[in-house]
């Protein structure tokens, strides 16, 4: 599940994010679009005819351009339905056995879009490369942290601080971009 949350405020009073009212109430989106792009703006746009005020939301995943992008949009349902992390992650290392070097490329993505309305107002996006290595490595981080690997940090995202990942990952790069182009499409900075 990727995040949906309502932007209260503007540029003078800081910009705070909540859950949409009365979330667990509304109709879920049902995320069956080809491309994150598509799921994130189907989300905001679905979720912002429920309130006032603009309305965000992100899908993300993990890509392996040598397994055809997979596990892509797919990435929270890669190993089936109710799936764990553990088992996502094996089946993701059981599929890239025998690839070595470069085939072993891998990037996070984080699209993010900001609809009003049932109006879609922006998309942006972000990704990390990196590496899937042989077997998971760290104890922090979520989903297939413990085998993204960051030559540069020689560390997987499962081994860094939280206060690196959120500098460095796909999702905290996006979300810094997302609030500049925010600010500048909230109530009172037009």
């Amino acid at each position: 599940m990727a995040a949906v949350a309502r932007v209260a405020g503007g540029a003078t009073a800081g910009v705070e994010l909540e859950l949409v009212p009365g979330f667990a109430a509304h109709p879920e989106f049902e995320e069956n679009a080809p491309t994150f792009g598509e799921n994130a703006l189907g989300k905001a746009l679905h979720y912002s005819r429920f309130c006032d005020g603009l309305v965000i939301a992100d899908d993300s995943g993990l890509v392996v351009p040598a397994l055809g992008g997979a596990p892509g949009v797919h990435s929270a349902r890669y190993a089936g339905p109710g799936a764990n992390s553990e088992q996502r992650i094996g089946k993701l290392l059981v599929k890239m056995q025998g690839l070595r070097g470069a085939e072993r490329a891998a990037h996070f993505i984080c699209v993010i879009a900001a609809a009003r309305g049932g109006r879609g107002l922006a998309i942006v996006s972000e990704r990390v490369d990196g590496e899937i290595i042989e077997a998971p490595r760290g104890a922090g981080g979520f989903g297939y942290d413990p085998v993204f690997y960051m030559a540069a940090l020689r560390k997987t995202f499962a081994e860094i601080s939280g206060d690196e990942k959120n500098r460095l990952s796909h999702r905290g790069k996006a979300f810094r971009r997302a609030l500049e182009t925010i600010v500048g499409i909230t109530p009172g900075n037009r």
